[in-house]
C-alpha cells in the first residue's frame, strides 16, 4: 500500500519535491496505526522500519533522521552512523532528503526562489520562541526575501490550550503576537494560533511567503497523529530535497488544497 501524502501548492522551483506524510498507508496498529515514523514513541521495530521503507520507496534516498529535542540547533544534511540531535536540518546537494517529524508541533518546510537550497524546521512552541525558524534561514545562507516556506499539518487555533507563561514569552518578543492569542475558558488559559505565531517570525525574519497550514493534527483524527489528543500515538513526518532535473510523478497522494477551499486536503487549521 502506497503511503497518502500531502503534496504543497507553493510556487517553489520544479527542482524542488517536498510532501508531509498523513497517518494511513502503514502497517502500525493500536495508537500508532498505520503509518508511524517514529522509532522512539514505542512501536513494534520492524513495523517502523516497514513504514520507513514504504516513505523512502517515494523518495531519491532515505531522509536524515533527526533526534529532536525542541530546540533550535540546525543540522547540514550528511550520512552520519549516529542519530543527529536537532531540529532543522539543511542541504543543497541534489538528492539529500530533509526530514522532521511532528505529532502537532508544525512542520516548516522551506526553499529559495532559484531551488538551490532546502530546509525541514521542526516548531513546536519551545522552539519557535526561541528561534529555530531564524535559525534555519540563517543556516540556509539566502537572502530572506527569495525564500519560501510551507506548513504542514499541525494542531490548530482552535484545539491548542495553553498558560500565561507561553503567551508571555511570545508577547515579550513581539507585541503583536498577542493577536495569535485567544482566551480559553478557564482562567490563565489561551488558545494559541501556532501558524500565526510562526508567520509573524518568519515576516519578521524577512520571509513573507508562506504558504500551507490548512490542517489541524488535533481535529482530525481519520488522517493525523496528535499527541495532544492521544498521548501515545506516532509521528507523520514532512520531507524536502532537491533534485537536478524535474522528477516525475513528485510525491503523489492527496493534494493541498487552497487557503478557504473545502474538500480533500483542506481543514481546519492554522
Amino acid at each position: 500500500m502506497t503511503p497518502s501524502v500531502l503534496v504543497p501548492d507553493w510556487p517553489a522551483p520544479p527542482t524542488v519535491h517536498a510532501f508531509s506524510t498523513s497517518r494511513d498507508g502503514g502497517v502500525s496498529n493500536g495508537p500508532f496505526a498505520s503509518l508511524n515514523l517514529g522509532s522512539h514513541v514505542g512501536d513494534a521495530p520492524d513495523r517502523v522500519q516497514e513504514n520507513r521503507r514504504r516513505v523512502c520507496a517515494l523518495l531519491p534516498a532515505p531522509p536524515m533522521w533527526l533526534e529532536q529535542v525542541h530546540g533550535v540547533d540546525v543540522a547540514a544534511h550528511r550520512l552520519a552512523a549516529g542519530t543527529i540531535r536537532a531540529d532543522a536540518a539543511f542541504t543543497s546537494a541534489a538528492g539529500a532528503v530533509c526530514a522532521v517529524m511532528t505529532a502537532d508541533c508544525l512542520p516548516v518546510l522551506f526553499c529559495d526562489a532559484s531551488g538551490s537550497v532546502v530546509a525541514a524546521a521542526h516548531a513546536g512552541w519551545r522552539g519557535l520562541a526561541a528561534g529555530v525558524l531564524e535559525n534555519t534561514i540563517r543556516a540556509m545562507q539566502a537572502p530572506p526575501p527569495q525564500l519560501l516556506a510551507w506548513f504542514g499539518p499541525a494542531i490548530g487555533a482552535q484545539a491548542f490550550e495553553v498558560g500565561d507563561d507561553v503567551r508571555d514569552v511570545f508577547v515579550a518578543h513581539d507585541a503583536g503576537a498577542e493577536s495569535a492569542f485567544v482566551r480559553a475558558g478557564r482562567p490563565g488559559k489561551w488558545l494559541a494560533d501556532l501558524g500565526a505565531l510562526a508567520r509573524r517570525r518568519l515576516a519578521l525574519a524577512g520571509v513573507d511567503r508562506v504558504f500551507g497550514g490548512h490542517w489541524c493534527t488535533y481535529q482530525d483524527r481519520d488522517r493525523f497523529f496528535s499527541h495532544r489528543r492521544d498521548g501515545r500515538c506516532g509521528r507523520q513526518a514532512s520531507v524536502i530535497w532537491l533534485s537536478e532535473s524535474v522528477h516525475p510523478g513528485d510525491g503523489g497522494g492527496v493534494h493541498e488544497a487552497p487557503a478557504g477551499v473545502t474538500g480533500d486536503g483542506a481543514g481546519q487549521g492554522d
